[in-house]
């Protein structure tokens, strides 16, 4: 019975659920309260009517009909708007989730649901070993593989068992604070730079954690490839619309887990969402940079980047790289430290370091009263709608961000022909390295488009120079910056690969090599050759780098995949303000362009190092951007929720303000400053 005291009082009735495994112990508890009563003693009342002795400590109350946590124990049930109809729910702050990693392999371990999701990510960053967590986030699976899966388990005689590595024994797991040897620059895991192993002296720092050795080999080492069969069931965009399809899951970083309908034991993927990838070290980054690989592997095999057939067989050598090698390493070749090359190693990494426009570049080099410059003969080809193309030889010369051609090089003191100013436009390599044949493709931006250009060159040491001032010119940078001659370097390096691919050796038979070269290539090359043509062309390509160590063997095929025109490229159908049609929307690390959704190309080009401000109009969901010139586009997206693009512009910009001068400590309040919105 209540007293007519309580009753004249100003207290109701509140009804919490408490999530708890004691089958004897009831489940929902009538609580009288009142509206000035906090949160925090809203859960001591509660703890003290269940009366079961636990830690209650992770437990927090989650409101249903609202979908939020109410985590600020210091807040009143007025102030957080909790009425006697509200349907709370006391349960437990980190759960179990699956998260399919990059190389395909799934993980069981505890995660924070009530943190936001880039706080959970670094967090489980931890308890991977994988370092600059920023770069990552999880992803929903596209409804499309979503039904591939259930239409192969449907036709699958046998039940499908997933073989899930189970991490829920880490400290990070467990709901508190993670070690920080693992970040520590002074305690992180060395690995050997040759083969990518654990050094046996540091591999104890694992002791506290479920990165046993066994785990960490998995996570760190590529495994056998899938057979051609399970490649063919597995889920493989077709169109531009179909790419859109798998980038439309992201999670949104500024909000948790349980805000966004995932429940326990749910599986999401962990994928590198953001393509900077910052500070790679082979001493401490095995896992990240096997996972890095393999990321870009599963996008080439299953086609999301499109690349030639040369290109195509270089990935395929460097992946018969580890099939073929890994297993026969000698100790030899395990103790071997020869310092040529660790600088391979390192020479390739420097290849890998991506810098933002706004990132913190090197200018010390930049003489402003002597800006370098190239002049050369070139072939200049134009396509005609209704002709056959026009190639005409031209005297070329690039200084500053332009490119100027002449008759010939004696009219060079006069007026050009014509002058191209290539800032902000798009450059794509056009090369086959069989038919010696050395492109640059320039897609100019003109008042309704894209002004389409090819330019032809000799040879590849002529390709590497003026394809790197091209790339250079796009991103508003000139010759004279300190990163023209790495990237001529990364080009030539990437050349060289392609010949490996196409210069014939001599090849052991095929047949006496245990090898299924339908696994190293996409279904496309499958379907184009027979087993014993593509094996035979692998090996061709694969003896010019079976004596290369593994990890530089990864870093080589991420600098190859870092190559491709379509690299870093993340796509949303969108409709632009003032438009009758959709188009595509590519996001990248430095740039926005508008792609035609029906053929593919390039239609307008937007940098972000020319971005004033950006917002996004949360009633009517359209993203607005304004940059230098009086330039302003809008758009509505149709393939995923505008946050999700408003969340890559931001975040771009948030990785562009890191520097190799910082601890590895991130200005989180920032992140969500960029990313977050108003909605």
């Amino acid at each position: 019975m209540i007293s007519s005291s309580e009753y004249g009082s100003h207290s109701w009735e509140l009804l919490v659920t408490v999530d708890h495994q004691h089958e004897e112990v009831q489940k929902e508890f009538l609580l009288r309260v009142t509206g000035d009563l906090h949160i925090g003693g809203v859960m001591l009342k509660l703890v003290e009517q269940i009366k079961i002795s636990q830690d209650w400590s992770d437990y927090a109350l989650w409101w249903e009909q609202k979908k939020c946590w109410l985590l600020k124990t210091h807040w009143t049930l007025d102030k957080c708007g909790v009425q006697a109809d509200a349907k709370l729910f006391f349960t437990t702050q980190h759960k179990m989730l699956r998260l399919r990693l990059p190389n395909m392999k799934t993980v069981r371990l505890k995660v924070s649901f009530s943190s936001v999701v880039f706080k959970a990510v670094s967090d489980i960053c931890k308890i991977l070993n994988i370092r600059r967590s920023e770069e990552l986030s999880l992803l929903k699976q596209s409804e499309d593989a979503l039904k591939k899966k259930k239409k192969k388990d449907k036709n699958s005689k046998e039940p499908v068992t997933e073989d899930i590595l189970n991490l829920c024994n880490s400290p990070v797991s467990s709901g508190l604070s993670g070690s920080p040897g693992l970040y520590s620059k002074t305690m992180t895991p060395v690995y050997d730079p040759i083969s990518g192993t654990p050094a046996s002296s540091t591999i104890t720092w694992f002791s506290d954690s479920p990165l046993t050795e066994q785990n960490c080999s998995i996570l760190a080492f590529s495994h056998p490839n899938c057979s051609p069969e399970t490649l063919a069931e597995m889920y493989q965009p077709r169109t531009l619309a179909d790419k859109a399809k798998l980038n439309a899951g992201w999670l949104d970083s500024s909000r948790s887990l349980m805000e966004q309908g995932i429940l326990e034991d749910d599986q999401l993927l962990l994928r590198f969402k953001y393509y900077t990838f910052f500070d790679l070290n082979p001493k401490y980054d095995a896992v990240r940079i096997n996972q890095i690989y393999e990321q870009a592997r599963w996008a080439i095999l299953l086609e999301e980047i499109d690349c030639t057939e040369e290109e195509m067989l270089i990935f395929a050598a460097l992946q018969a790289q580890y099939h073929v090698n890994k297993l026969s390493l000698s100790s030899e070749a395990q103790d071997f430290t020869c310092e040529s090359e660790v600088d391979e190693v390192e020479a390739a990494l420097s290849n890998l370091e991506v810098t933002l426009e706004g990132g913190n570049t090197s200018n010390a080099l930049e003489d402003i009263t002597d800006i370098p410059k190239l002049a050369d003969n070139l072939r200049l080809v134009r396509p005609r709608k209704l002709s056959l193309k026009a190639i005409k030889p031209y005297w070329f010369v690039f200084k500053d961000t332009s490119v100027s051609y002449f008759k010939n090089k004696e009219s060079a003191q006069g007026e050009p022909i014509e002058k191209l100013n290539l800032k902000g436009c798009e450059v794509v390599p056009d090369v086959n390295v069989a038919a010696k044949k050395f492109g640059i493709k320039l897609l100019i931006p003109v008042a309704d488009g894209m002004n389409e250009v090819y330019l032809r060159c000799e040879n590849e040491n002529q390709y590497a120079r003026w394809m790197a001032a091209c790339v250079l010119a796009s991103k508003g940078k000139t010759m004279a910056d300190s990163s023209y001659h790495p990237e001529v370097h990364k080009i030539l390096s990437f050349l060289k690969m392609k010949n490996w691919a196409m210069s014939p050796q001599a090849v052991s038979d095929p047949e006496s090599i245990d090898m299924k070269p339908e696994c190293f290539v996409s279904l496309r090359y499958t379907k184009k050759y027979k087993s014993k043509q593509l094996a035979a062309r692998i090996l061709e390509a694969h003896q010019n780098v079976c004596q290369m160590p593994l990890v530089e063997a990864k870093l080589r095929f991420i600098q190859a995949w870092q190559s491709l025109p379509e690299f870093g490229l993340s796509y949303y159908i969108v409709r632009f303000k003032g438009s009758k049609k959709d188009d595509m929307l590519g996001v990248s690390y430095n740039r926005l362009i508008r792609i035609d959704i029906a053929t593919g190309d390039p239609i307008t080009t937007w940098r972000f190092s020319n971005m004033k401000q950006w917002n996004v109009n949360w009633e009517i969901r359209q993203v607005a951007i304004e940059f230098d010139q009086n330039v302003s586009i809008a758009f509505t997206c149709l393939s995923a929720d505008c946050k999700i693009i408003h969340e890559y512009i931001g975040g771009y910009i948030f990785l562009s303000t890191r520097s190799k001068d910082q601890n590895e400590t991130l200005d989180e309040d920032l992140f969500h400053k960029l990313t977050g919105g108003q909605e």
